[in-house]
C-alpha cells in the first residue's frame, strides 16, 4: 500500500493526474486479465491522454465563444434538404482549414446557417485547430473601440490569430467608412493565412449597399471568395416550422 500511495504521489507530482485517478482501477483490472507490464502502462498512458484531450476541448471551446454547442449531427438535412450533405461531411475533415480556405454560408434568417458554423466549430475543436466565434457588428465595434485607443493591431490579433474564425450574422446591419475599412483590414490580415466560416443574408450583390461602397466592397469578396465553399441555403425557417404547421405564420417570401 505504501507503494501504490508512493506511485500516487509521483504520478500527481509529473502532472499524470488522470493516470494518478484511474491507478488502483487499472492494477485491479491488469491483475484480473493478466496485462503484461507493457500493456498495463499503455492503458495507463492511454487514460492520461485521454483525459487531457478532453480538457483541452473543454479550454478551447470556451475560449471559442461559440453561442452553443450543436453539432452536425443535429442538423436535420431533411428539412433542409437543399443543403449539400456531402459537401457539409467534406468540411467536416477540416482539409479546408488546413489549406486555409473559408466557408461562406448564405440564406434567409433561421435555416441554420450560424448551426452549420458552429456544428463545424465543433469538429475543428476536436481536432485540436483553435476557433473564435463573433458577430459582425459585436467584431467591429470592438475593432473601433482598440482604433480609438490606438491598441488596434493588438486588438487586430484577437481576430487574425485563430486558425478557423467564424463571423456571424453579416447584412443585417450596414456599416459606417470606418467599420468597413476594418472589416477589409480583418479580411486582408487572414487572406490565404487563415480560415473563415461567414454567415450572411445577403446576396454578394448587395455587399456595395453593406459596406456603403462598393469597390471595398469588391475587395473584401475577392479576397473572401478566392479560396472559398459557398453553401447557398434556399429553403424554411426552422425557428418557424412548428407555427408553419399551424397556420399561424406563412413565410413572407412565399409570394416573391
Amino acid at each position: 500500500m505504501i507503494e501504490l500511495e508512493m506511485t500516487k504521489t509521483n504520478l500527481e507530482s509529473l502532472g499524470l493526474t488522470a493516470a494518478a485517478k484511474y491507478l488502483d482501477a487499472f492494477l485491479e483490472r491488469a491483475q484480473g486479465e493478466n496485462y503484461t507490464y507493457l500493456s498495463f502502462l499503455n492503458e495507463l498512458l492511454e487514460a492520461e491522454v485521454a483525459e487531457r484531450q478532453r480538457r483541452n476541448i473543454e479550454v478551447r471551446s470556451k475560449l471559442s465563444r461559440l453561442p452553443h454547442k450543436k453539432t452536425l449531427q443535429e442538423f436535420d438535412f431533411n428539412f433542409q434538404p437543399g443543403v449539400d450533405e456531402k459537401l457539409v461531411k467534406e468540411l467536416a475533415t477540416m482539409a479546408f482549414a488546413y489549406r486555409a480556405e473559408n466557408v461562406v454560408l448564405l440564406g434567409p434568417p433561421g435555416v441554420g446557417k450560424t448551426h452549420l458554423a458552429v456544428g463545424l466549430s465543433m469538429e475543428a475543436l476536436s481536432r485540436g485547430i483553435s476557433v473564435y466565434f463573433t458577430t459582425l457588428m459585436r467584431m467591429v465595434e470592438d475593432l473601433k473601440r482598440a482604433y480609438e485607443n490606438q491598441s488596434l493591431m493588438r486588438r487586430m490579433k484577437v481576430y487574425s490569430s485563430p486558425k478557423l474564425l467564424v463571423i456571424d450574422e453579416v447584412g443585417y446591419l450596414p456599416l459606417d467608412s470606418l467599420g468597413s475599412s476594418l472589416f477589409f483590414q480583418l479580411i486582408s490580415a487572414r487572406y490565404e493565412r487563415g480560415s473563415i466560416i461567414l454567415t450572411s443574408n445577403k446576396g454578394f450583390g448587395e455587399w456595395g449597399e453593406l459596406l456603403g461602397d462598393p469597390v471595398l466592397a469588391t475587395a473584401v469578396l475577392d479576397r473572401l471568395l478566392h479560396h472559398a465553399h459557398i453553401i447557398n441555403i434556399r429553403g424554411n425557417s426552422y425557428r418557424l416550422k412548428d407555427r408553419a404547421k399551424t397556420g399561424l405564420y406563412k413565410n413572407p417570401q412565399a409570394n416573391v
